[in-house]
């Protein structure tokens, strides 16, 4: 059927001609033939696009504008309630169609999932989505995630609807250089305090044009996670957290390849009072010990803010922590969080990360550790950190770091002796069995541990440790959560395990994934929601 049948279709249902008295039954009838009927019959709808063509045919059918609009809202209503992408373009191309932007507020209410990703996205697409952004005065999310090509028209149309965003999702898109300027020119004017560029190929040269935009906007987080920056950015970056109107507090580069010396020159914009980073996160992105220097200078110059660093991935060795450590014994470091995941560390840093948490000025109150040759007895220097009296962690993350019986012994120790702030420990791939982990669920049980969250995941747990275990969560007043995968828990554990988290008010969630149970117990299992299986 031609685009001018379509439309007289729609004109006749209207003038009443036509023997069908339901416009749903009409669409219905005439689905597989015709593309644009509800297209035509929405924008017909409406009194202002309508009058013209009343003059010359005579007053339209107002039964059967009621019945389409009535139509119209129920199935607009319905569709934007589920995930279909499809169908929420539909819906979008006619509420443009209509023109009506009180019908827009009141079919897209609060129930609308219109922050679901659009990833087939097409210019004829972004016209009626912007519009309908635009009528509703913005949108907390604008969802464009895996975007195959944000071409320059389409991010001009797509402009408006930037501006009116709180948040905009670009992970794994693809933005033509042309299509930049107008993020750029969107984040500048609008009300946008979260972008998301993660994965998105960004490089050097269409990140220097977004910073046009964002030396100047209301940004606070920004993710620019593999992005294919290299030292050149930071420059660029550096011009924009030192311009003294950014906002930016959490800055995320993680899987770039920016050395040390572009490491360097965003310390150098930590030393700025106008730079108000607080959260920053370099995983893998090729820093080394050299980098530690140059960043603990900044981290006690008094004007660096930074309050979480996540450093993980890097090859910093020892002599790394050991710069870092100067500044979290320093008065001025404001520091709380520092994640040194994977960072080839040994036995030889602990010395100083005790040093350091022995320190009246240290405030950190979270420190991973996780995945490095720590050893026995690094491990039992950081416990002689724990036993002090005003000590600051709160959460230790030390899962495969070749910890032994003997320091579980220690930490067990430290959880009951009074002075301990601990409430998260991770400990996990650490192969110390039931003799090992017993000390942890006697110190769960003590009146003085504070812990909320333990993590003994393929510790070699059996069912012999269950009674204790159950012993544990029943006499905690703090314990919240359990993670206990990949151990060697087997049927015969579950139904004390399902009652003592039935009877349990504190405990949320125990993890037991990937253990020796077959599929006979798991209907036992499904009785408690709070157990993970």
């Amino acid at each position: 059927m031609s685009l001018i049948q379509e439309f007289i279709l729609a004109l006749s249902f209207f003038l009443g001609k036509m023997t069908y008295t339901s416009a749903e039954k009409m669409l219905k009838k005439h689905e597989d033939g015709t593309k644009f009927l509800d297209v035509f019959l929405s924008g017909l709808s409406e009194p202002t696009q309508r009058r013209p063509l009343e003059n010359f045919l005579g007053e339209f059918n107002p039964d059967r504008v009621k019945d389409f609009k009535q139509w119209f809202k129920s199935s607009s209503e319905e569709s934007l309630q589920g995930y279909n992408a499809d169908e929420h373009y539909r819906c979008f191309r006619l509420l443009h169609q209509a023109q009506n932007e009180s019908l827009v507020k009141e079919i897209i209410n609060s129930s609308a999932r219109i922050g679901l990703s659009y990833d087939s996205l097409t210019l004829q697409d972004c016209v009626p989505w912007s519009y309908v952004v635009t009528c509703l005065g913005g949108t907390k999310s604008l969802n464009l995630y895996n975007t195959k090509n944000l071409t320059e028209e389409m991010a001009e149309v797509l402009a408006p609807a930037m501006s009116l965003s709180l948040k905009i999702v670009l992970q794994r898109s693809f933005l033509s250089t042309g299509a930049v300027p107008h993020l750029a020119s969107a984040l500048n004017r609008g009300i946008t305090t979260e972008l998301d560029l993660s994965y998105s190929r960004l490089g050097d040269e269409k990140f220097k044009i977004l910073c046009t935009g964002l030396r100047d906007c209301k940004i606070q987080e920004l993710c620019l996670q593999s992005c294919n920056l290299t030292e050149e950015s930071c420059e660029d970056l550096v011009s924009v957290l030192t311009s003294g109107t950014s906002q930016l507090c959490l800055l995320v580069m993680s899987f770039n390849k920016i050395g040390d010396q572009g490491f360097a020159k965003l310390c150098d914009a930590l030393h700025s009072p106008h730079c108000k980073l607080q959260e920053l996160k370099l995983d893998r992105c090729d820093l080394t010990e050299a980098s530690m220097k140059v960043f603990s200078a900044a981290l006690r110059s008094g004007q660096s803010e930074l309050k979480k660093v996540i450093l993980a991935r890097n090859t910093m060795d020892d002599s790394g922590v050991e710069a870092l450590c100067v500044s979290l014994q320093h008065p001025l470091c404001k520091l709380q969080s520092l994640n040194l995941y994977t960072c080839q560390l040994t036995g030889a840093c602990c010395s100083h990360l005790k040093e350091a948490l022995m320190s009246e000025y240290c405030t950190l109150s979270e420190l991973e550790l996780s995945v490095n040759e720590l050893g026995q007895e690094g491990a039992l220097l950081l416990c002689q950190a724990l036993r002090r009296p005003g000590c600051p962690l709160e959460k230790l993350g030390l899962t495969r770091c070749e910890l032994t019986r003997p320091v579980f012994e220690e930490l067990g120790s430290v959880l009951k002796s009074g002075t301990s702030q601990l409430k998260s420990l991770s400990v996990g791939l650490n192969k110390v069995g039931d003799q090992g982990v017993k000390h942890l669920w006697d110190a769960v049980a003590h009146p003085s541990c504070l812990l909320e969250e333990l993590d003994v995941e393929m510790t070699q747990l059996t069912n012999a440790c269950v009674e204790d275990l159950c012993t544990a969560i029943r006499a905690s007043k703090t314990l919240k959560k359990l993670e206990m995968r990949n151990n060697s828990l087997t049927d015969a554990s579950i139904p004390a395990l399902v009652q003592v988290m039935q009877d349990s008010h504190g405990m949320q969630e125990m993890n037991l994934k990937y253990n020796d149970f077959s599929e006979d117990l798991f209907e036992m299992l499904e009785k408690c929601t709070k157990i993970i299986y």
